[in-house]
């Protein structure tokens, strides 16, 4: 009789075949299965039904569990495909297109592109959403088969999933898996897992329609995208729905029009982003932010350009692992060039332009760096995900032993930066590569083990708390993704610090080294903000657009209250000018109400209201704008108290 050999946590024990995964972790745990939805083997993705199969090596089972991340996403994958299940059953001669989990979109949880018989309007969400329940309450099994490459395009050539064909034949090696919720017409091509039965999908609720490009390409049909979002319990879908209703009132959208910070101009092209003046003064503010603390950290700043040969990109291994993010090449001199998705090459290329030393080691370059990526039509949105953007990026090149104090040194940078902004819960996550059934990675095993074990030493080193990813490294090295959480709880994807030894490798990077041999150095991608569009989105939204002093476009207003007053305020707006400050003076014939009301509603930290007392005794009045009047005091006062605020970047004006 064939055994298998199991081990979950530091358990193992040998069972007879056959076995299932679920059969496996119940009998180590009967607790433990109960919270189970999935379970990860050797760092493998499967669902608990999975058979085990006898094998020399032990195999080490890791149950998901409902409260992890890895656990919400199956949960959300699995409610996508209970949505489409429901849509066939009201629309039976709906085409199908993909519907995946969506992790770090605090908007919505997961998706599915379909093309239904008619138009669908929000109208409809309740009656999907009502079958999508009646649906989960049969407590029907989500079943995985593996068939042919060419049985499955056969199934949906069957059932004229044209959408389905076309997958399966650019995915799909000899062999594909399909799911199918059982007693319903839905199956789908999809690597998994999913819950168990769908009496597992208790806590989830659509959200929007919107339109979307099959693939993202406006060539290609268009179809109509479904969103909703799934959580582990009803108690977490009510919180997150409050919270969505706090959200709409902060959406940096509304407030970004509201206050003339951006625009996004459709004639100009979707997901490109137009800084008005008083938002690239904010901009202003965050990079000076970024580059005092550069200079002090003996960062030194490059520029480099925005578009490079497309050889560039086959040496760098974007070509072969980001070739859908990156724009179509470009044909000039019967050479193929592509815009820059990302800066690493560029910094690669200053790097190599000259000989250097081991004494030469760390180099650190940084850059505001704008980047060009093909996102989705239906995947851009406002500042949070744009088609070109810029990167407050960094690369460093070091030797083996300088890494562990510079990503030390990169985790202090970060904590520094998001504390300044007020965000003092930082969340840490390490994402390695995961098993060797994972693809598309680029570099040596040992290497891959030495990164991640730098990485997780630097971490631990600092005390800091993090969580372990498997699967979602770059496809170049391991990485620290930093994440934060906003005003209202939600958690925003901003920093990150990659640890790289396959690009230099690729690049044949090297510097001479003590012993006067060559060496490679290792590479530190560090980014903070990620993409500075992005992380103005997030202060909009935190802040709700009352920002705090030093950071906002216009600090003081001076608000004379009748006519004969606006020259002693001219002069009052040009001391305050002078002392560094950046303001506004209302000289409208307006009543002195309206100039504070339009203050307010601008948000403006100072108010400083002028009339005939404040210039006979040659003081002003000082409204601030959550506490209201703060009495009369003498201009001086004021200014060497309010320059102490701009200058510590205080967060509370008062």
């Amino acid at each position: 009789m064939s055994e298998i050999n199991v081990r979950v946590g530091d358990q193992q024990k040998s069972f007879p075949a056959p076995l299932s995964v679920a059969e496996a972790i119940k009998a180590f745990d009967r607790d433990l299965i109960k919270k189970s939805l999935a379970a990860k083997i050797n760092g493998a993705e499967v669902d608990l039904t999975f058979n085990l199969e006898q094998t020399d090596e032990i195999l080490s089972i890791e149950p998901i569990l409902t409260d992890t991340r890895d656990g919400l996403e199956v949960i959300r994958h699995s409610a996508a495909h209970l949505l489409a299940a429901a849509v066939l059953d009201l629309f039976p001669e709906t085409k199908l297109g993909v519907g995946p989990a969506l992790m770090d979109d605090p908007r919505y949880g997961f998706y599915y592109d379909v093309i239904a018989p008619r138009q669908l309007s929000e109208a409809d969400l309740p009656v999907i959403e009502k079958k999508m329940r009646d649906i989960a309450k049969r407590n029907l099994p989500f079943r995985r088969e593996v068939v042919s490459k060419d049985e499955l395009i056969k199934l949906f050539t069957d059932r004229r999933e044209p959408l389905k064909c076309e997958l399966v034949t650019e995915k799909a090696d000899r062999t594909a898996t399909a799911y199918y919720i059982d007693d319903t017409s839905f199956v789908d091509f999809c690597l998994g897992p999913h819950v168990p039965n769908t009496n597992k999908l208790k806590a989830f609720k659509l959200l929007a329609l919107s339109g979307a490009y099959w693939k993202g390409d406006a060539n290609n049909q268009q179809m109509q995208r479904i969103y909703g979002t799934a959580f582990t319990s009803q108690e977490e879908l009510e919180a997150w729905t409050k919270q969505r209703a706090e959200a709409e009132k902060r959406d940096h959208r509304r407030i970004g029009k509201d206050l003339d910070l951006f625009s996004i101009q459709e004639e100009y092209g979707q997901g490109l982003i137009f800084w008005h003046p008083k938002g690239a003064t904010m901009r202003m503010e965050m990079e000076n932010l970024l580059k005092e603390e550069l200079l002090k950290r003996d960062y030194s700043f490059v520029y480099t350009p925005h578009i490079a040969k497309r050889e560039l990109w086959r040496i760098s291994g974007h070509e072969e692992n980001y070739a859908d993010g990156m724009y179509a090449p470009t044909s000039i001199d019967e050479e193929e060039y592509r815009l820059k998705p990302m800066n690493c090459p560029f910094h690669i290329g200053i790097f190599k332009n000259s000989p250097k030393s081991y004494r030469d080691l760390p180099q650190r370059y940084s850059e505001m760096g704008t980047v060009y990526r093909a996102e989705l039509s239906g995947t851009v949105h406002g500042l949070m995900r744009c088609r070109g953007f810029t990167v407050d990026d960094a690369h460093l090149f070091v030797r083996s032993d300088q890494v562990r104090e510079e990503v030390a040194d990169c985790l202090d940078f970060a904590l520094y930066v998001f504390n300044t902004y007020g965000f003092e819960k930082v969340k840490f996550e390490l994402s390695v590569r995961g098993g060797a059934e994972n693809k598309g990675y680029l570099g040596a095993d040992e290497d891959w083990k030495n990164a991640e074990t730098s990485l997780a030493n630097a971490l631990k080193e600092r005390n800091i708390s993090y969580e372990r990813i498997e699967g979602e490294a770059a496809f170049y090295g391991p990485k620290i993704d930093i994440k934060i959480e906003d005003a209202i709880g939600r958690i925003w994807q901003l920093g990150t610090i990659q640890l790289d030894f396959n690009l230099p490798e690729r690049f044949e990077l090297e510097y001479t080294g003590e012993d006067g041999q060559k060496h490679r150095p290792i590479m530190i991608h560090r980014a903070l903000f990620g993409s500075i569009e992005r992380f103005f989105g997030v202060l909009i939204e935190q802040f709700a657009g009352a920002f705090p002093l030093w950071l906002a476009p216009v600090q003081i207003t001076v608000l004379p209250i009748t006519d004969r007053i606006n020259e002693y305020a001219e002069g009052v707006a040009k001391r305050l000018k002078e002392a560094g400050f950046r303001v506004e003076t209302n000289l409208k014939s307006d009543k002195i109400g309206a100039k504070i009301r339009d203050a307010q509603i601008s948000k403006v930290p100072f108010m400083i209201v002028l009339g005939d007392k404040e210039l006979e005794e040659n003081k002003i009045a000082v409204r601030e704008r959550t506490k209201g009047d703060l009495g009369a005091m003498p201009l001086a006062e004021f200014i060497e108290t309010t320059r102490k605020l701009k200058e510590t970047r205080a967060l509370i004006n008062v």
